[in-house]
């Protein structure tokens, strides 16, 4: 017995066609102003800033000869250049690291069962809001040599006071102090956030456990915030490397120090870019070092945090309480 033909289809009609390309089309559009934005103001300035890296640059007559990898070289050879990363890279360990930390303590008070909770919430994060230019004019005063609260503090004790601008690590220090002013009720919020995400049952299941308050914050709320943890230790590299406005309102010279003792990579760029000697294709080739630094950084950063992530192992309350939802 022959089966009978499969009826023909009919054909679509344009309403139908054009429902289809909607449902492809429609969330390309939608995040399509994102690359947009991101290709003419993030992509377009990298991809240009190294053409203008490999020339001798003009302020006034724009591109000039082709140098090849002259300007790196030349930067790469400057005594400058190490100061500034060194400089950098001491800036961003004091004050990312205890930051982190603060941030994290912070977050676990906030999270505590307090009176007047938005008020507090709100208070940690006012020196975020805060102009940098403000904060570093404060904190100029408060590091003062000769006249400085800290160093005035210090004298009613019977200590010297301290060169906070002639030595390269009490500089550090009080940048660093700065930075972990206005970032520290930040980064403490996000964390804020996690927490109140973590079930509340696991904790009561460490409760009954006899867990403390100690071992409930080691071993439950920190595991529990470690993609958070990974975020925050990220964006606060990349943020540390790129630190300018601090350090720039340090002293009222705005060059990091007679000596270049706080000098950082990006003032060092800005220095060469609008300084007395003015090379663009110099700042571009420091720009993309620091572009190069800062993602070897970030990467570092993302593996060392996803091992310890992926290697640790939740307290034993954590999986039992997991075992009872599944």
């Amino acid at each position: 017995m022959s089966s009978s033909p499969a009826p023909a289809r009919a054909p679509l009609t344009w309403r139908q066609r054009l429902s289809r390309w909607d449902q492809r089309l429609s969330p390309y559009l939608f995040i399509s102003p994102f690359f947009l934005l991101f290709l003419v103001t993030g992509l377009f300035p990298i991809v240009y800033t190294a053409w203008v890296s490999l020339h001798d640059w003009d302020l006034i007559m724009g591109q000039g000869p082709f140098v090849g990898l002259q300007n790196f070289q030349d930067v790469l050879g400057s005594a400058n250049f190490y100061k500034a990363l060194r400089n950098t890279f001491s800036i961003f360990l004091l004050s990312s690291v205890p930051q982190v930390i603060a941030a994290i303590l912070i977050a676990y008070v906030l999270d505590a069962n307090l009176r007047a909770k938005t008020f507090w919430r709100m208070g940690v994060l006012l020196p975020y809001v805060i102009a940098p230019v403000a904060v570093s004019l404060i904190f100029g005063k408060i590091f003062a040599d000769e006249s400085g609260l800290v160093n005035s503090l210090l004298g009613t004790m019977g200590i010297d006071g301290i060169g906070w601008h002639k030595s390269p690590f009490a500089a550090h220090l009080a940048i660093a102090t700065m930075v972990n002013f206005r970032w520290t009720g930040y980064n403490a919020l996000i964390f804020l956030a996690a927490m109140q995400a973590v079930p509340r049952e696991i904790y009561e299941a460490a409760i009954i456990d006899g867990a403390s308050r100690m071992h409930r914050f080691l071993h439950v709320t920190v595991p529990m915030l470690r993609p958070t943890i990974i975020f925050v230790v990220i964006t606060s590299t990349i943020g540390g490397l790129q630190i300018f406005d601090e350090p720039r309102m340090f002293d009222t010279s705005g060059l990091g120090g007679a000596d270049r003792q706080w000098m950082t990579m990006t003032m060092y760029l800005y220095e060469l870019g609008w300084g007395p000697q003015v090379s663009f294709g110099k700042a571009s080739a420091v720009a993309w070092l620091l572009f190069l630094i800062i993602v070897l950084i970030g990467l570092l950063n993302f593996a060392i945090t996803r091992r310890i992530a992926s290697g640790g192992s939740a307290h034993p309350t954590t999986r039992r309480t997991r075992g009872r939802r599944g």
